[in-house]
């Protein structure tokens, strides 16, 4: 365990390899995190509204998909997130927030959103792209009927993107050819229809190219083969982990993040962050370049 943190959502594990740090979010508190390896520091920074993911961005800071859109943000004082509005969204329905997303292996950024009330199990999510500098900054509608997007990840040569729907009703990941140049995806095939324990959560990729995901529910994260096989699976000690991020020195540590329910024990590990040794190592995230 790396730190008994009790996040309500902890989300995005994203690995800063200059600052040797780990950073991620708690959904519901609009909290950014981040765990220093040297000396062993947490901090926070709270913005205003629900923060579903982050990525670096290439002039330092952060963006985060937050509950109304992308916004720049930068940790300051008095644990304050500074949030700037880039790109706003207009959602199908009320009641709907930014989930999971990372920038794929160019430095464009991709976000999901769905439905807060997930017992609706309605499809209006959508899955958007970030691209673009200033005047030239676009969100874009990239696919939709979606109710959870979950286990965003791409290929170690970007070639193919992984994209799943976590709500009960759907448990699929699919597979997508990916264009590289023009930053869109093309033909979708089923790549694990359900995981063999646990509906599927955050995801990360190695360095060999095998698609790790959480299996939410099961307290398991698992391992499969570009082809979709099962290579293994491990066990973390909390039935909800969330999603799941290489890093460390040498980037052979797997982090994950967890759900704590409001039920809880006060001494149960739920919501806390832990480190795997998985015995392979991982690619670092690119950042945002737009």
């Amino acid at each position: 365990m790396v730190l008994h943190v009790r996040n309500q959502t902890g989300e995005s594990p994203v690995w800063h390899a200059q600052e040797q740090a780990l950073y991620w979010v708690d959904i519901p508190a609009g909290a950014l995190h981040r765990w220093r390896v040297h000396d062993q520091q947490h901090a926070s920074w709270r913005a205003n509204q629900p923060l579903g993911c982050i990525a670096r961005a290439s002039e330092g800071g952060w963006i985060g998909a937050m509950e109304d859109g992308i916004y720049r943000l930068v940790p300051g004082p008095d644990q304050i997130l500074s949030a700037q509005a880039w790109a706003r969204v207009d959602h199908a329905r009320s009641g709907m927030r930014f989930n999971d997303g990372r920038c794929d292996r160019q430095g464009r950024f991709w976000a999901g959103t769905m439905l807060t009330d997930m017992a609706q199990a309605a499809p209006v999510g959508a899955l958007y792209r970030l691209t673009g500098r200033g005047d030239a900054l676009r969100l874009e509608r990239m696919a939709g009927d979606l109710i959870v997007p979950n286990g965003l990840a791409f290929s170690p040569d970007g070639r193919t993107m992984y994209l799943s729907d976590s709500h009960p009703q759907r448990q699929c990941v699919w597979a997508y050819d990916y264009d590289i140049d023009a930053g869109e995806p093309g033909r979708r095939r089923v790549f694990i229809d359900r995981l063999v324990a646990g509906r599927p959560d955050g995801a990360a990729v190695d360095a060999e190219g095998c698609y790790w995901i959480c299996g939410n529910d099961a307290g398991m994260v698992h391992r499969y083969t570009p082809d979709g096989r099962l290579d293994r699976s491990l066990r973390v000690p909390v039935a909800k982990p969330a999603m799941c991020a290489f890093g460390g020195k040498d980037l052979d540590t797997l982090f994950v993040t967890s759900i704590r329910l409001p039920d809880a024990a006060p001494h149960a590990l739920d919501g806390a962050v832990f480190a795997l040794r998985p015995g392979v190592g991982g690619i670092e995230e690119p950042v945002f370049t737009g």
